[in-house]
């Protein structure tokens, strides 16, 4: 998987994610096998570019591979200008947001919003091209509701404009995130163009990941809420890819190790009063699988000192091996 001069180091991205993708959790998907990692949306507005979560939003320090920023907004201007910052902070790849559905981006016709207008989309993206000398993406959804699935005529907007790989999510906006994602009209869409095309969308096992691949024609993945509280996916996909073998699950021990690494990190990223507070959803991801995740984590999220967090992760998994070794 290449988009233009970049080579991936396999075809499986993890998505922006608001709330979610920063800088620790990226780093943990780079480190557990994603190909890539795309940070959270950035907004276009000048005004909101030096508040306190867009620099945190743009910080990659430390960060392998490839830097790719997703910026939001409605406005080709903005949209060029913002492109032009971010690249100056270090982006390799710009990245374009019309497949957010949340209705507080929707509502000023950025995100999914902008697909009822093709003609606006155009001009976003030509701004954006010609704004920087770093390839650009575009994400979109397959249409803005179930009657109007307008993602192939998109797509072919995206690429005469200069777009170099598309990501899909196989929902309409209208659908936010309800029902089953539909796969029919990413395939429709990779026929129509011949830039890389990305799938998204309920992919949350090595076997969905195949059929996706082999159901869309597509050249590459998305892994965005799969990855919530199981960064080990893009491992177990890209084994299961390559040898049609399923890996082993992480061990208790992996588990540990990896839930403690993230929370100091989110500490340590956000500060004392913050990165507690973020940790909490974190840790519920990755407890939701548990038999005891519902008990432990209503006692998680009650401690606000990140050492208390550390301590009460570290005797919860003590326990753990206590009853496994029993």
């Amino acid at each position: 998987m290449q988009i233009a001069q970049y080579q991936l180091d396999n075809p499986l991205i993890l998505a922006p994610m608001a709330g979610v993708t920063d800088r620790p959790f990226r780093l943990l998907c780079k480190e557990l096998g994603a190909g890539m990692t795309v940070s959270e949306m950035i907004a276009s507005n000048p005004k909101l570019w030096n508040t306190k979560k867009s620099l945190m939003r743009s910080d990659h320090r430390g960060e392998p591979g490839i830097r790719s920023v997703q910026i939001a907004g409605a406005e080709p201007e903005m949209m060029a200008l913002a492109a032009q910052h971010n690249v100056e902070n270090g982006a390799e790849i710009i990245d374009i947001n019309m497949g957010c559905p949340a209705k507080k981006v929707c509502k000023k016709a950025a995100g999914s919003a902008l697909l009822q207008y093709p003609d606006l989309v155009e001009d976003i993206v030509k701004a954006v091209v010609g704004a920087v000398d770093v390839p650009v993406t575009l994400k979109i959804r397959t249409g803005w509701n179930p009657d109007n699935r307008n993602g192939v005529e998109i797509a072919k907007i995206a690429e005469a404009n200069g777009i170099q790989a598309l990501a899909v999510h196989g929902r309409t906006r209208a659908c936010k995130y309800q029902g089953y994602a539909e796969y029919d009209t990413i395939a429709a869409i990779k026929q129509a163009i011949s830039i890389p095309l990305i799938a998204n969308g309920d992919i949350t096992s090595p076997q969905k990941a195949k059929y996706v691949l082999e159901h869309t024609g597509a050249d590459a993945l998305m892994i965005g809420r799969g990855a919530q509280g199981n960064p080990w996916i893009f491992r177990e996909i890209w084994h299961y890819l390559q040898t049609g073998e399923i890996l082993e699950p992480p061990t208790i021990d992996e588990v540990q190790d990896v839930m403690i690494r993230h929370v100091k990190g989110l500490h340590q990223f956000y500060g004392d009063h913050m990165g507690p507070k973020i940790a909490r959803k974190h840790v519920s991801w990755y407890l939701q699988e548990q038999a005891d995740g519902k008990t432990f984590r209503s006692t998680f999220n009650r401690i606000d000192d990140g050492a208390e967090q550390i301590d009460v992760l570290n005797r919860y998994f003590e326990q753990k091996q206590q009853a496994i070794a029993a």
